[in-house]
């Protein structure tokens, strides 16, 4: 089946970007925003529309995730639904819109902290003290131990839910906090009943041995063994 030209003005922009990546680009293939704002220099936010394709099944990596491509580009690893027939833009179902009340609920129940970032509502950022921080609701996909996959609602600042979708697969991570030893398991239930991680004695510790010249190394490092000075 010939696609259509993505030059089609009868097409919206998001369905356009599908149809640039599939002729132009191709699986597999890397491009830059340069190349992206080049080919659609009438859509200010021609990033987004891209982003977008996300919801409808497209896999787009960006340097965030994969550390081979660099900050500007971007890879099309695969094709998701194709858009441009009548019926497939739908939006997924985990995308529809939340009432206030569930809204409320999720920020409640992630303590009104981005989940990414760490950040509070209307708080500034550390590399930016001009920019204070919005919180929204996100959808993080989330891998079950099963494989099955499920969309599950976190806090996230407007700032990080640029990036776009993140993925986490939780039955790896359930695997790796298994094969914990019993002192690091109680050392992150600390983390997490705090819902924060704080210094412990030993990373304080860590710190200012770190600083010290090399005869005060040795002396600290006998005193761990247990040696005489």
């Amino acid at each position: 089946m010939t696609l259509p030209h993505w030059q089609n003005g009868k097409f919206g922009t998001k369905i356009r970007a599908a149809l640039w990546l599939e002729s132009e680009v191709g699986e597999g293939n890397t491009f830059t925003k340069a190349e992206l704002r080049k080919a659609f220099p009438e859509v200010a936010q021609i990033d987004r529309r891209l982003r977008d394709l996300r919801d409808h099944g497209w896999r787009i990596d960006t340097s965030r995730d994969d550390p081979a491509l660099k900050q500007e580009e971007q890879r099309y690893v695969t094709k998701g639904a194709e858009v441009w027939i009548p019926g497939q833009a739908k939006v997924a179902r985990h995308k529809n819109s939340l009432s206030p009340a569930q809204r409320a609920k999720v920020w409640q129940n992630d303590s009104y902290l981005c989940r990414t970032c760490g950040i509070g509502a209307g708080e500034p950022y550390e590399d930016d003290s001009n920019v204070l921080s919005q919180l929204n609701v996100a959808r993080r996909k989330i891998v079950l131990a099963d494989g099955t996959v499920d969309h599950q609602m976190v806090t996230e600042c407007k700032r990080c839910g640029a990036v776009g979708e993140r993925e986490v697969d939780l039955g790896e991570l359930l695997g790796k906090v298994a094969g914990l030893s019993a002192l690091e398991k109680e050392v992150l239930a600390t983390w997490i009943d705090a819902d924060q991680r704080t210094r412990g004695t030993l990373e304080k510790l860590w710190g200012v041995y770190r600083t010290l010249p090399v005869t005060s190394r040795t002396a600290v490092r006998q005193a761990v063994a247990g040696e005489d000075k």
